[in-house]
């Protein structure tokens, strides 16, 4: 599998510049694929030691949990759904386009679900459940299946077929919308792990707008 996500890189690489040499929007969420597997490549990893071992560890399960919470799904789904989803609802897809990105959005849900089953069974393990060892087995080969797969789909067939529908002025103004979302990220994930702990030790905070991390 590594081989594979070796090789993807590359055709990925050679595949998302235009004609005119510039870098397609779909690059940098292909780019992001990458790492993304890498995770996965270490979630298999893990799956074996704890095959091995009849162990779970707590600490590395909520590590790729993050990961796929923030990474994965905040930071990489958030483009595609809120910007690149958007603006192509706004152009006429062929029925097939349409209905793959319908489809990879009800696989982004899936893959949410996903990821709360493996955190429900990490927290029966710490509860010392029975029977917890096996379903934090299943619940990460679920996810190790999963993300290669779809992966595949939207690097092979959809994001550079969708690229036709963009001008190169549409595409150039969703890559500087793709920098910017990424830019606010940083701060919308720390106000949030701020406000936790202010309100878990019932601390009145400071008061600021909601989307004061924008004019940054």
């Amino acid at each position: 599998m590594m081989d594979q996500f070796r090789g993807s890189l590359e055709i990925d690489l050679d595949n998302s510049t235009s004609e005119d040499e510039g870098m397609l929007p779909v690059a940098p969420l292909m780019i992001e694929h990458r790492l993304i597997e890498r995770m996965i490549f270490i979630l298999r990893d893990e799956v074996e030691l704890i095959k091995k071992g009849k162990m779970v560890d707590p600490v590395m399960i909520d590590t790729a949990v993050d990961f796929i919470r923030f990474y994965a799904d905040r930071t990489h789904h958030g483009k595609e759904e809120d910007i690149l989803f958007r603006e192509l609802r706004n152009k006429k897809l062929s029925k097939d386009q349409k209905r793959m990105m319908e489809d990879l959005l009800v696989e982004h849900e899936l893959g949410r679900k996903m990821t709360k089953s493996l955190i429900a069974a990490k927290e029966l393990y710490r509860k010392d459940d029975k029977g917890s060892v096996k379903e934090v087995i299943e619940c990460i080969e679920a996810l190790v299946e999963f993300y290669p797969r779809h992966i595949l789909k939207e690097d092979a067939g959809f994001f550079i077929p969708v690229m036709t529908y963009f001008t190169p002025q549409e595409q150039e103004a969703m890559l500087i919308e793709f920098h910017e979302f990424d830019r606010k990220l940083v701060h919308e994930r720390y106000d949030r792990i701020v406000g936790r702990i202010e309100k878990a030790r019932g601390l009145p905070g400071r008061k600021m707008k909601a989307d004061w991390f924008k004019y940054i």
